[in-house]
């Protein structure tokens, strides 16, 4: 074979594979196809140095890798807000509307397949990295494996750089025989279709990654674009480049087109050969995405419109009240063990004792149950037809089941106004200890709750008091275990700021939200206003609120616990000589490093970063392709700065 029919055959070969595998419509027998691939491997065993990168040979290496490296994203991977009704659909498509300033919108409707989110970064027209979603900002780079899977080409005609993303997939037929070799085999099931997916992805042998079928199915690009204006005509750009179609991809104008669309995928869900648990929705015009920007957590022009889960029976046999850490309380329904989706339900949210008495759910009941977005179990309803005279009332507790102290009717829900409430501080505890909170290891659940039940911690403060002494007479703690007990909580000190603000467990303020009040204000986050917070991007009032409130009440607690834990905050420009400390800015369009970086050295200077342009702003940064933003920047006559105006300044 010459190297011009070397090169032919692969063409040849990678165009039979995507009719194979992608399009379900061969154009050669496998008999042929096992030859040519034969050809192909012969002549690359004598010419290696001629091995194109888009070889079919280069799909599965036979190396086993030690593991995985981190890799950032280019852009960020957002989650997306869910609906679940037509109510919510329309309260959703009345904010796009608001936002958008206008009525005449279209959207793209697409399903929701039930796998693993996946990066794909091509660069010159080939396959980087594969970075899985992680916490949205970085992953783990699955490169080898992504090449494993037949529908990811590992070269696309596109020079520039650019992220394909989507979502990797295993065929339920697949899933069926993967579990039942691993029981053969005695190892753990897949509890669903999404989890053998995942788990297929982090293989460090790419061989049975290949052996597994996965799919990949396109939904969006991160940073990049394909010269287009629509998210129709962005997902047609990015399947002409070699990946698989979606037919089940509708283009529409209205909540009544949205909603038959949605019956049709529903209708579907059953035979389709991958799971689909629900239909995603985004406004088509990519100029009108950028205008309406991002929350915290998710796209304003996108929304996950969810099916219905499927509903189970069984009885409800009990009901524990549990006391949270803010000392509302919560029915817990004990229910006789049942299988929803792959997941073995045990336990139900009741909410309060208002849904109790609405659903008219006694103990001994036989009920109908969901996992509300495939997550959340809850009761639907009640099978009064299978009541026998057996079952009883569920009371209405009117002391605390921790302390026993009176409850505070709060609306419909019920409050243990005890700070000393043992549930309410354990919870409190657990908390300010956990993984993503202060990260204290050997501070687990059971671990505080022997420490509180010995007297040894009654209050946060007292963590940071603990010595050997404290972990006497308790079982298990040998003096090594004691030794790295107390060095983790030394370890904790001087931590970052955004930890200790999520671990003080202010009613709305997550993880996002936290790590936004550091990088924003820095050691002064506890000194600002109600108004200073709703400035911030993604705050709502109540959140604001809530954060004035809980400082108002615990003002000496947080200045007490600020000089045991010492926090560290990020570094932010306290002088006024950067021009953009206390300046509004936005970021639009495509940059050489990631908006992520960018938004992280402005707010190192003072800086807050919006996602929408409007009269407040004070700056535009403006990259490549830059759409709407831009537009309404120069409408409003904000200034703009393009990249050799900013990142001498921010030293990028």
């Amino acid at each position: 074979m010459s190297p011009e029919a070397y090169k032919g055959a692969v063409k040849t070969l990678n165009r039979w594979a995507r009719a194979y595998y992608l399009l379900d419509a061969p154009e050669a027998p496998d008999s042929d196809y096992d030859a040519l691939y034969k050809e192909i491997v012969a002549y690359e065993t004598a010419n290696p140095d001629d091995v194109l990168p888009d070889s079919p040979t280069r799909r599965v290496g036979d190396a086993l890798l030690e593991g995985f490296e981190k890799a950032a994203h280019l852009e960020r991977m957002w989650s997306l807000e869910d609906i679940f009704d037509s109510l919510e659909l329309e309260a959703w498509i009345k904010r796009a509307v608001k936002l958008a300033d206008t009525s005449d919108l279209q959207f793209v409707c697409e399903p929701k397949f039930d796998g693993a989110s996946l990066s794909l970064v091509y660069e010159n027209g080939a396959l980087a990295r594969a970075v899985t979603r992680g916490n949205g900002i970085e992953g783990e780079n699955v490169v080898n494996n992504a090449k494993a899977i037949r529908s990811i080409p590992l070269s696309i005609d596109c020079e520039k750089t650019i992220e394909i993303r989507g979502e990797t997939m295993i065929y339920k037929n697949e899933f069926e025989a993967i579990n039942l070799a691993r029981s053969k085999n005695g190892e753990q099931l897949f509890a669903n279709p999404r989890n053998a997916a995942s788990g297929s992805l982090r293989q460090l042998d790419p061989r049975i990654v290949s052996e597994r079928n996965l799919a990949f199915l396109p939904w969006g690009i991160g940073r990049g674009d394909l010269g287009v204006r629509s998210g129709y005509d962005e997902m047609n750009a990015v399947e002409s480049l070699g990946f698989s179609p979606n037919p089940m991809r509708r283009l529409c104008a209205s909540a009544k087109e949205i909603e038959a669309i949605y019956e049709e995928m529903r209708s579907r869900r059953d035979d389709l050969d991958m799971e689909l648990d629900g239909m995603v929705i985004k406004l088509d015009s990519l100029s009108l995405r950028d205008r309406l920007g991002w929350t915290i957590k998710a796209p304003r022009w996108a929304a996950a419109y969810k099916f219905p889960a499927m509903e189970k029976k069984t009885r409800l046999i009990g009901v524990d009240w549990q006391v949270g850490r803010t000392g509302a309380l919560t029915p817990v329904g004990a229910v006789e063990a049942v299988n929803i989706n792959g997941a073995t339900i045990e336990r139900v949210t009741l909410h309060n004792f208002d849904e109790i008495t609405r659903l008219d759910i006694h103990i001994g009941d036989t009920i109908s149950l969901i996992r509300s977005g495939d997550v959340i179990p809850k009761v639907t309803r009640v099978l009064t037809a299978f009541r026998d005279g057996s079952q009883t009332a569920i009371e209405k507790p009117y002391g605390c089941p921790s302390c026993g102290e009176k409850l505070f009717e709060d609306g419909a829900a019920l409050r243990c106004q005890n700070l000393d409430c043992p549930s309410r501080i354990v919870n409190n505890l657990i908390h300010f200890a956990s993984k993503r909170a202060m990260n204290i290891e050997g501070l687990g659940r059971e671990i505080i709750l022997r420490l509180y039940n010995a007297g040894k911690i009654r209050a946060v403060e007292d963590i940071y008091a603990l010595d050997k002494q404290s972990f006497e007479n308790l079982e298990g703690f040998k003096e090594r275990k004691i030794s790295q007990t107390l060095r983790a909580i030394e370890n904790s000190k001087r931590g970052e700021l955004r930890r200790f603000i999520h671990a003080l467990g202010i009613e709305r303020v997550g993880e996002a939200a936290a790590k936004r009040l550091a990088r924003v204000f820095g050691d002064s986050w506890d000194q600002k206003t109600q108004a200073d917070y709703e400035a911030l991007e993604g705050f709502g009032k109540e959140t604001s609120e809530s954060i004035a409130e809980f400082l108002r009440v615990n003002r000496s607690r947080i200045d007490g616990l600020k000089a045991l834990a010492q926090p560290v905050a990020p570094k932010v420009c306290a002088s006024t000589e950067s021009r953009f400390h206390g300046k509004t800015i936005v970021i639009t369009g495509g940059f050489s490093v990631s908006r992520e970086i960018i938004k992280a050295k402005l707010e190192e200077r003072g800086a807050i970063v919006s996602s929408s342009a409007s009269k407040n702003v004070d700056f535009v940064f403006a990259g490549e392709s830059a759409g709407g933003k831009l537009q309404k920047a120069n409408k409003l006559q904000i200034a703009v700065l393009s990249w050799d105006e900013f990142s001498a300044e921010l030293g990028l």
